[in-house]
């Protein structure tokens, strides 16, 4: 039998050759055909090594988590260690956004021909925008609205219009909510991981989610912002299923799943990963199992899990005011999404080769978790086969690993089940952000996270520093 080190270096190497071969291959198809429609496959960016403003404090941020981090996320208490998370992970994201400047890095993002900025004064009549949203949809139809306007439901735009609203208007602002909203995905994680697994994993997971190369793209896109309501949505339902604040929880978590489902069609496939989460829970539940999770005991023992079917009805309403709320405003998602479709396959979408791309995605994913995940997903798939294979029993560091890796898997199934759709070929390193931050937490499963955290960040730096990425 190979060892599990060598299964984690042979992950790591794999993932690592995926890439090679998809810029390989992507480079011949492009230059070839001109069918990608990207000029560094598989990522959607340009080659121009470059420094900038922010270099400094990436390069020190990063020296600083290797070195620290994973002493720190131990011996810290929780509050101030998720306080530092979120400090962290706000001062890497900003300085990762900062290598490109101000302007092409934070402010000039979201004011390009394609994104939600452009159409801030269509919606001076938000009721009247809503109805006719879906007449805007088609290339062919009077005054279409750009690529990322038409490919996503109205939630995201509008939430650029209401910030306009309040004071806010222009790329500046809309860069600096989606770099410090998309920052607080990594707190929500932690809380979930250490009330689904335990406090021990989500203490070795923080360096990892601080540290991760998604902050290349949460710096500054509409999806790093996307990532963290989906991922605020799994930690209330964490919360829920193990029996804190349940009801309150429930409803917010359903608001929030709501709301993920009008900021993008295929994020409808979190329900994935809150399945994964409540299979988690429910680990903890059967006859002989751990208890709850997230207890003042790290490991779980003693605690008492309170049932929260009593919840459901909470959550289920907190699942319906959105859909409701833009349904009476006279947009309707469906006929909305077989629209996008249509459109998808007239444009670009239906050029790139789905030959290409239905493995070149896991490519870019590669990039934005870094190979220290593939590592972990290796790990995560021994830790679930371990825990099959022998009886349950008082082993409750395995039972953790076993529920981490349950979670860490749903996220895997769902970028698997959006890659097979077709519907999401080149620019996942963007739109996949909110199913990364979930495979993330595998690398709590890795031994020596020092030599793997200098790993991803030497790959966030370089990806950085030798791309311009765009989308």
């Amino acid at each position: 039998m190979i060892p599990v080190r060598l299964r984690d270096l042979g992950a790591a190497l794999a993932a690592a050759l995926l890439v090679l071969v998809a810029v390989l291959v992507g480079r011949h198809i492009q230059n070839a055909h001109h069918t990608l429609f990207v000029h560094w496959p598989p990522v959607f960016a340009e080659w121009d090594p470059h420094v900038g403003p922010g270099t400094p404090a990436a390069v020190a941020v990063a020296a600083a988590v290797v070195a620290y981090g994973p002493v720190a996320a131990v011996r810290l208490r929780w509050r101030p260690l998720l306080a530092t998370a979120l400090g962290t992970a706000l001062a890497w994201t900003w300085s990762l956004a900062l290598v490109d400047g101000w302007q092409r890095g934070v402010a000039g993002r979201l004011t390009t021909r394609n994104e939600y900025l452009r159409v801030i004064d269509r919606f001076h009549d938000i009721p009247a925008a809503l109805r006719g949203f879906d007449d805007h949809i088609l290339s062919g139809s009077p005054a279409p609205w750009p690529a990322h306007i038409a490919g996503h439901p109205p939630g995201a735009t509008l939430t650029f219009v209401l910030l306009d609203r309040i004071g806010l208007a222009g790329g500046g602002w809309a860069g600096a909510w989606c770099i410090t909203v998309g920052a607080t995905a990594c707190v929500a994680v932690l809380v979930a991981v250490r009330l689904l697994a335990d406090e021990d994993l989500a203490r070795r997971a923080a360096p990892f989610l601080v540290l991760a190369p998604a902050a290349v793209w949460v710096g500054a896109s509409a999806d790093g912002y996307f990532a963290a309501v989906a991922a605020w949505a799994v930690a209330l339902l964490a919360l829920a299923a193990t029996g804190h604040r349940t009801r309150t929880a429930a409803f917010g978590s359903g608001l929030l799943f709501g709301l993920t489902c009008y900021l993008s069609y295929g994020l409808v496939l979190f329900a994935l990963i809150g399945a994964g989460a409540l299979v988690a829970a429910g680990d903890l539940l059967r006859p002989g199992g751990q208890g709850r999770p997230g207890g003042r005991d790290r490991s779980g023992a003693g605690a008492r899990y309170r049932p929260w079917s009593g919840a459901l009805p909470f959550l289920l309403v907190g699942l319906a005011v959105v859909p409701v709320v833009f349904t009476l405003a006279g947009f309707d998602w469906w006929e909305a999404y077989h629209l996008l479709i249509k459109r998808y396959y007239e444009g670009v979408g239906g050029t790139r080769p789905y030959g290409y791309w239905v493995w070149a995605n896991l490519a870019c994913t590669v990039l934005v978790v870094g190979l220290a995940s593939a590592a972990g997903l290796n790990r995560a798939g021994t830790a679930l086969a371990r825990r099959h294979r022998v009886r349950p029993g008082p082993d409750r560091a395995a039972a953790a690993e076993a529920r981490l890796a349950v979670l860490v898997l749903s996220a895997v199934l769902a970028v698997l089940l959006a890659d097979l759709s077709g519907m999401s070929k080149a620019e996942t390193e963007r739109i996949w952000l909110p199913f990364a931050m979930w495979i993330l937490p595998g690398c709590a499963l890795l031994p020596h996270p020092r030599a793997w955290l200098t790993a991803q960040a030497v790959l966030a730096l370089l990806l950085n520093h030798l791309l311009l990425t765009g989308w």
